[in-house]
Parts: C-alpha cells; structure tokens; sequence
C-alpha cells in the first residue's frame, strides 16, 4: 500500500449488521459498488490515551468536537513494514483523518518522543502538537477483517465491512499477530459508509428496504466501555489503598 491518500473529509455513519442483513446488503450493492482491489484484509490498530483514558472519555461524552491518535498497520507488520500515524478529528458530524506514513521502528521511536519525524509536514506539526499537549502511551490493540467497496459511479462513495473485530491489552506491539478478544457477538457485522455530502438516494432507499438503522459505535470505545474501565478503576482503588495504607504505616 506505498499509494495512499492522507488526508480525508467526510461523513461517517456505522451500523450493526445482523449475518443476514450483510448478506442480504452484499447482495443489492453489486449494482451499484465493486470490492476494492485489496479484498479481505486484516487492519491492526494500536490506540494511544492518556493515563486516564482522557480521548475516549470525551469522545464517549459526544462533544462537538473529539479527536484520537492512532497507530496503525495492514497485515502483521515487521519493524521495516510501512505503517501509519493517524489523527482522527470529528466536528459537528465531520470526519477529518490525517495520516503519515513511517517504517515502524521510526513510528516507535517517534510517538515515545525519541525523535523527530525524518521528514516535517503540515501533518507531522499536528502529529508533534498532539503528542505536547497529551501524555500519551499504548492503550489497547484492535484488529479487524475488513471488505471493503467503492462506488461505480462514484468512487469517493465506500461502504466497508468488518468482521472479526478482535483487541488485547497486552502485547501492544503491531509485530505480535492480531490475536485478541472478540468484541462483537456472534455474527454481527459492523458496516460503516463513507460519504463526501450527501448519501445517494438509492442508497438511503436500500437501508430503508432492510431495515437497517444506522448507530453510534467506536471500536475504542467499546473495549474502553465493556472492558478497559474496569481495570482503570481496579488500578485506581488499588492504589488509593496503597496510599492509605502507606499513610497508616508512616503514622
């Protein structure tokens, strides 16, 4: 994937798909939307936070405005394998993705804050300023099957399918396979539709038709939700009572 676009603006709308729905959806878009060229591919992300989970907690609040950084790669990467930096943004609806790529030992060094970018851009000064303002580490590993469809008449148009969606806490490592923990239940499907403006009608027309309604899902936010939180409250309860403990015994 040398060619890649790193720069994005749109609207995105996700739905939770039953197996029959997908494949009812499969079905109806062939005459409107193609697979891309790549197929069924894996996507692994690593996901950075503060210490208290301060980006999904506020992404999770539905602010205005929301922001999440991101490592990612295609496939199990090795420490030459391009991988990218993303910066995700959400502004009254609109999605903006802003992304560099690096060799994944640069990524590495780069996000611990051990160098600088080798090559500076509009989008590694934003990169540099996320980093300043956030203490940011590891979080949690997130990995998925993805199809993915563009249109015919439309290219900017695409719709993509994840299955599989699996994360870990250990291991957050893009060169440790993409085993995980399953976050969705059997069978379902998470879809998401791309779109520059507008939805075409047709489109709109077919989720009607299938009784597809569309949803407020993050694939983050759903491990920080069901899983993350309560390991972050243990930690903190856990060392509430060393402090106080501590206390006691310097008394």
């Amino acid at each position: 994937m040398a060619n890649y676009q790193g720069v994005f603006k749109r609207y995105e709308k996700k739905y939770l798909l039953t197996e029959n729905q997908y494949q009812l959806m499969r079905e109806k878009l062939e005459a409107y939307m193609e697979v891309d060229c790549y197929g069924l591919h894996t996507i692994n992300n690593i996901y950075y936070d503060t210490p208290d989970y301060q980006l999904i907690r506020q992404s999770l609040s539905k602010p205005v405005y929301k922001e999440k950084l991101r490592l990612r790669s295609y496939g199990t990467a090795t420490l030459e394998s391009d991988v990218y930096i993303e910066i995700k943004k959400k502004f009254d609806g609109v999605v903006y993705k802003r992304r560099v790529s690096m060799k994944l030992l640069e990524a590495n060094k780069y996000l611990l804050r051990e160098k600088q970018a080798n090559k500076t851009t509009q989008i590694t000064k934003e990169i540099d300023w996320f980093l300043k303002v956030y203490e940011l580490s590891p979080k949690v590993f997130l990995a998925y099957d993805r199809i993915a469809m563009f249109g015919k008449e439309d290219e900017e148009l695409r719709i993509t399918f994840d299955t599989n969606i699996r994360w870990r806490e250990e291991n957050l490592d893009l060169t440790k396979g993409s085993n995980g923990r399953q976050l969705l239940q059997s069978g379902q499907v998470l879809m998401e539709i791309k779109i520059p403006q507008v939805m075409p009608l047709w489109l709109s027309h077919l989720l009607d038709e299938l009784k597809i309604r569309s949803t407020s899902f993050s694939k983050y936010g759903e491990c920080y939700k069901n899983y993350l939180i309560h390991s972050f409250l243990k930690n903190m309860d856990n060392n509430i009572k060393n402090i106080q403990i501590g206390g006691k015994h310097c008394a």
